[in-house]
This record gives C-alpha cells, structure tokens and sequence, in this order.
C-alpha cells in the first residue's frame, strides 16, 4: 500500500472539512488519471480542463456524500468526471436522431499490421478527431461498455442513433488508423533538386 493510499481516509476528512491541503492532496492524486478520461471524451484540451475543473469541484461539493461501504473514491470520483465530461459534451454536439440505419456496420476490422504499429496516443487523437456527438457515444459504448440502451437514456437519442454513431465512430476509426493514413508510417519525403 502506497503512503498516498494509506493516508488517503486524513485526505477525505480533512475534503468534509473543507481544508485547502487536503483538497489540494486528493485533486493531485486523482488529476493524471481524470485528465485522460476528460481528454478521451472532450475533442479540445479547453473542453477537457473545463469538464475537470467542472468534475473536481462537483467532487469537493459532494465529498459528504462519498460512502466507502459503497466504493472506492477513485471509482466514485471517475463517475462524477465521466457525468461532467458528458454534461458538457452533450452541450458541444449536436445530436440528430438517425431513423434510417441500414448503414449500420456491427463490426469494424482493422489489419493486425495496423494495431502491432499503433501507440495509445496515436488511438487517442484518432478518436478525439471524431465529431463531437460521435465521439461520446463511441466512449461510452466502446470504453465505458455502456449498451446503446443505456446511451440513448443518457443522451437523450435513439438506440438506432447511437447505433449509428458507433458505426461511423467505427468506420472512421479504421479509416484514419490504416498504414496508408497514418502519418507516423509515412516515409518523409525529401527534396533532391540539383542545386
């Protein structure tokens, strides 16, 4: 058990006191990994520190209520991010409800030439270049596991529109992920003018 974690029941009592050090203590250990989850469903780096500052402040207002019989903080915090980064992700897009999905694809295929290659950063700016409304539903299907049920519930859309929007998630997931439209497996190209 890390000194952090063996110190974290002081870092919740001193957060119900409202105690600066303690809340500085807990958005410290929590920020790297609430960061990466704002990033991966925010399409801007503004959107992701705004949906973080939104989340953590949600955290310190709502500390009272966190109950560790229930769960672990990290795992309660992760859910209040997640629900910032969707509050204000829902605002950015712009959802259409699809009645039409007989464009549909269940499943994508990517070459395995094509996943030995890719880097995790690599994935990640691949997806937060998806439009804003397909990025979030693919989140939310692909990472979180959410059912499209599910989705539509939060959302406010159809099953069918969410279906959609992890179709064309998909479809140009593996678009920008081929060999042929990743720039890191581009030779680069150099000039030879005789001078």
């Amino acid at each position: 058990m890390s000194k952090s974690t063996k110190q974290m029941p002081g870092i919740i009592e001193g957060c119900k006191a409202n105690r600066r050090p303690e809340q500085e203590a807990l958005y410290k250990f929590f920020y790297a990994d609430m960061l990466k989850l704002c990033c991966r469903y925010l399409s801007t780096d503004e959107l992701a520190y705004e949906a973080l500052n939104t989340g953590f402040l949600k955290v310190f207002q709502n500390i009272d209520f966190y109950d560790e019989q229930k769960g672990e903080l990290g795992a309660w915090i992760h859910t209040i991010m997640m629900h910032a980064c969707i509050d204000l992700a829902r605002k950015e897009a712009r959802f259409n409800n699809v009645a039409n999905t007989n464009d549909v694809i269940d499943e994508a295929f990517v070459e395995p030439a094509v996943l030995e290659k890719l880097y995790v950063d690599d994935v990640l700016l691949a997806i937060r270049t998806l439009p804003a409304s397909t990025q979030l539903v693919f989140n939310l299907a692909v990472i979180e596991g959410y059912s499209h049920y599910d989705i539509g519930e939060q959302l406010n859309i159809s099953e069918s529109t969410s279906r959609w929007h992890l179709s064309v998630a998909k479809k140009q997931l593996r678009e920008l992920l081929q060999p042929s439209n990743n720039q890191l497996n581009k030779p680069t190209e150099k000039s030879n003018k005789a001078t």
